[in-house]
């Protein structure tokens, strides 16, 4: 674009470089200002008090605001929200249980997706009995990145034929986030792609409702393909490219961690109102807490005022009503307020200690142990968020509080550290447990509590005995899925004979002792998979031929609300509704 001029002087078009690319009020404006004040000749056009007040605007544009004292008071989060994909897919595997979808749109979706993977007459395939085609949802949480793993569910669509999806295998699958705009369902690239192994709802829920055979999952058979990022957006008043790089400065001070050789902060201004935040490794798996932590961090950076500023926290954390969030400012000043945070461990209040607990186990101090230990164990509310303080921590000491939470009566407390030891880096060589067929792992665990058994329906595929390795008693012949039955063997005494039969296929034998982990590997021995050891020992529990308490996934549940004047009541309604899905 060029600029020309009229005789009397003035411009007829703007001058070079004024086309706006992009929202950005500061620099927006001053293109607009130049464009009508700077070349020569032009100012003819504009009155002088238009002029003083274009100015005016343009100062206060430019002018920095002035800093708030904590981050939240200038930006929200962004990006703290989980985001649900879908898919349409073909489990293969079935045992004559499938069956061919009715004509929809989500089978004409699955074919066209086999003709892009060369599969050679699709519409065949899908007839079968041997297949079944299915619907496919995840949930990615915010934070996410390429490669977590995710749990799937999968549903057979209400007009299929499908009878069972036990023992099927999903084949892969790519999925999109869905949603409705203007009447027409737009769907996002590929965010997640899946497959694995089914474990149907009915073989881990007693009863004889069929449509629980159509619903599954697939644990841990998700896996994400794109990043989810999470952010800071700056409020109007605080807008301003200075602003968000102080902003982001006051965050690198407290949150940074070393990329190979180079020490990286986790917050980037990418905008005048947007600051891009990374997930700081010791926050990997809760990333709430680092929003909120990050959010409660000083802009300024220390100085005199310190002092007085650790004095007035300490005061709030002895009221019940501030002391979460004065932890949580604590926290967020780091080394500096671990004095404040121990000496705030002599208070007798069980609730304020939990919050000074969990600031100082995010600081990775062994002070905070004890008491954590004590939350966990006393207070369900407290479970949760405390195992997960826990989990993160450095050193030998956080592992052999989680040994000892595992020997503790309740059994979501005892899976809830069993599983927050098979999350830490180190939790392989402190858990010894066996791989079965390369399908799922067998763990024992010794306690001298009552003996119990878990299976686990998400992160991973696992069983896990409390408790030394009990006789299993089949007094009369136990039928499983998958054509399995289970008897005492007449020939030899304290033996189980383990039969599978499946059409088209020579049947399969294994004679094992009998006792749990014995009959486990004997099942998987005969071909049997997850599914058809959950489901064994399901039947094998209401037979009465296991002693052992028999529990599903019986973890500690977030969002727990601590009643402070009713907390002998709160501890028992919480265990009873943990003991929701226990057999025995």
């Amino acid at each position: 674009m060029s600029t020309k001029s009229t005789a009397d002087g003035c411009c007829k078009t703007p001058p070079v470089g004024l086309r706006m690319t992009r929202r950005n009020g500061i620099f927006a404006a001053a293109a607009l200002m130049i464009a009508g004040t700077s070349t020569l000749g032009c100012s003819s056009m504009w009155r002088r008090d238009d002029d003083d007040s274009a100015d005016a605007k343009l100062e206060k544009l430019l002018k920095v605001p002035k800093a708030p004292d904590l981050v939240r008071e200038a930006a929200v989060p962004k990006g703290l929200h989980s985001v649900r994909v879908d898919g349409v897919a073909l489990v293969n595997r079935l045992v004559a249980t499938g069956g061919a979808p009715e004509p929809s749109i989500l089978r004409d979706e699955l074919v066209e997706q086999m003709r892009r993977h060369d599969v050679a007459n699709p519409n065949h395939v899908l007839e079968s009995s041997e297949t079944a085609l299915v619907e496919v949802r995840g949930v990615i949480p915010p934070g996410a990145r390429t490669g977590d793993p995710m749990d799937l569910l999968v549903v057979a669509p209400v007009q299929s034929h499908v009878r069972d999806l036990h023992g099927g295998w999903l084949m892969e699958t790519r999925l999109r986030h869905q949603q409705m705009l203007r009447n027409s369902l737009r769907k996002s690239e590929p965010l997640a792609v899946g497959q694995g192994p089914l474990l149907t709802r009915a073989d881990t829920t007693p009863g004889t409702d069929d449509s629980l055979r159509t619903k599954a999952i697939v644990i841990a058979g998700g896996r994400v393909i794109e990043n989810r990022d999470l952010g800071l957006i700056l409020r109007p008043e605080f807008q301003h490219v200075k602003m968000a790089a102080a902003i982001a400065q006051a965050i690198n001070r407290r949150f940074f961690f070393f990329d190979g050789t180079e020490r990286r902060g986790i917050a980037e201004p990418l905008e005048d109102d947007y600051i891009k935040i990374e997930v700081h490794p010791r926050y990997r798996r809760n990333q709430y807490r680092m929003m909120e932590v990050a959010r409660a961090i000083g802009v300024k950076p220390e100085s005199a005022e310190t002092q007085q500023r650790l004095a007035d926290l300490g005061q709030k954390l002895a009221d019940p009503e501030t002391s979460a969030d004065a932890a949580l400012q604590l926290e967020g000043m780091g080394e500096s307020a671990i004095p404040t945070l121990v000496d705030a461990l002599e208070q007798d209040n069980p609730e304020l200690r939990f919050y000074v607990a969990e600031a100082l186990a995010y600081l990775d101090r062994d002070e905070a142990l004890p008491p954590l230990e004590s939350a966990i164990a006393d207070s369900p509310a407290f479970r949760f968020p405390g195992l997960l303080a826990i989990e993160g921590m450095d050193g030998s000491a956080a592992v052999e509080t989680l040994r000892r939470l595992m020997d503790q009566p309740s059994l979501e407390t005892r899976y809830g550290a069993f599983c927050a030891i098979r999350r830490r880096p180190d939790g392989a060589s402190v858990l010894a447990g066996q791989n079965v067929s390369g399908q799922f792992r067998l763990f024992t665990v010794p306690c001298s509590c009552q003996p119990a058994i878990v299976v686990s329906l998400r992160e991973s595929p696992e069983i896990v005995m409390f408790g030394p390795d009990e006789t299993i008693d089949v007094t009369h012949p136990l039928f499983g899925p998958g054509g399995l039955l289970i008897k005492q063997d007449p020939e030899n005494p304290g033996q189980l004979r383990i039969n599978r039969f499946l059409p088209g296929e020579d049947d399969r034998l294994a004679i094992v002792p009998a006792n749990l982990t014995a009959l486990i590997h004997g099942i998987a021995d005969v071909g049997g998979g997850y599914g058809d050891v959950v489901t064994v020992l399901r039947e094998a529990k209401d037979s009465g031929f296991l002693q052992q308490q028999l529990a599903m996934d019986p973890l500690p549940e977030p969002m727990r609300t601590y009643h402070r004047d009713e907390a002998e009541d709160q501890d028992s309604v919480a265990d009873d509704e943990s003991s929701a899905e226990v057999d025995g």
